[in-house]
């Protein structure tokens, strides 16, 4: 063979096994790309993937949105500087995470069951600074918790002065299509706490008469505090607005502990549920592998179809 021709054949060759590796590697990395897709709204909250993703709140939403998840939620949202509000509100809107609740009022920032008419100010007060917040970071939902039972007061006055105060919030969020979601505790983790249960919600929220006054159900507290889960939440569906999630015991990511998760989110999503469900829950494993271990257990609880 002609030395020239030899040549010409050698690199032909030589590019053609470039140009197939290089397709092969190109749909390996895409592959490798391709987001998992959920059922449901799931929403992990900030530090739940830290060793993968780094400290950096940006980067962590990233990390989020890269492995399918849609929505994020953060309690602490409503403390955090008004720049990294900004900046996640950004992140969130570019990556198609679609924000969840902050707390907006918890426990003794509000302790409204006394009638006291100072405490119902302050917690009026958070109601509103909390508006901006949800404007700024593109949030419809905030957790509410009315605080602990009144010494000293019979429990239907009680009632009466928490629902008095939630028509007067109710009023400071409907102008701008807000939502309080009010999360019954469980009295495990909040002894003394004056809203425990989903009948006792689905009351308040019924006497409230708000679309800006819902119930947070969160599956955690709900099953230390009454058990029953699916029917329970059958029966108060039209004023349950977000839900939450954890296991128990350890309130961990689903499949460490007693809840049957399938079965519970394939209730949610045949009701038609198109909110978000909040992971305010603890990894049960440390480190890359512990991150990996809650991403893996939401894909298999969430496979129900």
């Amino acid at each position: 063979m002609k030395r020239r021709n030899f040549i010409q054949k050698t690199a032909l060759s030589a590019g053609a096994v470039t140009l197939t590796s290089g397709v092969a590697f190109g749909a390996r990395k895409k592959e490798e790309l391709k987001k998992h897709s959920f059922n449901l709204k799931y929403a992990p909250h900030l530090d739940m993937f830290k060793h993968h993703a780094g400290e950096d709140p940006i980067d962590q939403l990233n990390f989020m949105a890269d492995q399918g998840f849609t929505a994020f939620e953060d309690n602490l949202m409503r403390r955090r500087d008004v720049v990294l509000q900004e900046k996640m509100a950004k992140t969130m809107q570019k990556r198609g995470l679609e924000m969840g609740v902050f707390v907006a009022v918890f426990l003794k920032e509000g302790n409204i069951a006394s009638g006291d008419l100072k405490s119902r100010e302050a917690f009026l007060n958070y109601c509103k600074e909390s508006v901006e917040v949800a404007k700024r970071v593109n949030a419809k939902w905030m957790t509410v918790v009315p605080g602990n039972v009144a010494k000293k007061v019979r429990g239907a006055y009680q009632t009466a002065n928490v629902i008095e105060t939630l028509k007067q919030a109710s009023a400071i969020f409907e102008p701008h299509n807000l939502t309080m979601v009010l999360e019954p505790l469980n009295f495990y983790n909040h002894p003394g706490a004056f809203l425990t249960e989903s009948p006792q919600a689905y009351e308040i929220c019924k006497a409230v008469d708000s679309p800006s006054c819902k119930i947070l159900f969160d599956i955690y507290h709900q099953q230390i505090q009454e058990g029953n889960l699916i029917p329970n939440m059958d029966a108060c569906w039209d004023e349950i607005a977000y839900i939450q999630i954890g296991d128990n015991p350890g309130r961990k990511e689903p499949t460490t502990g007693e809840i049957n998760y399938n079965n519970v989110l394939k209730f949610i999503h045949s009701k038609g549920y198109n909110g978000i469900l909040g992971m305010e829950h603890g990894n049960s494993k440390p480190n890359k592998e512990g991150e990996q271990a809650v991403i893996d257990a939401y894909k298999k609880v969430d496979d129900f179809m």
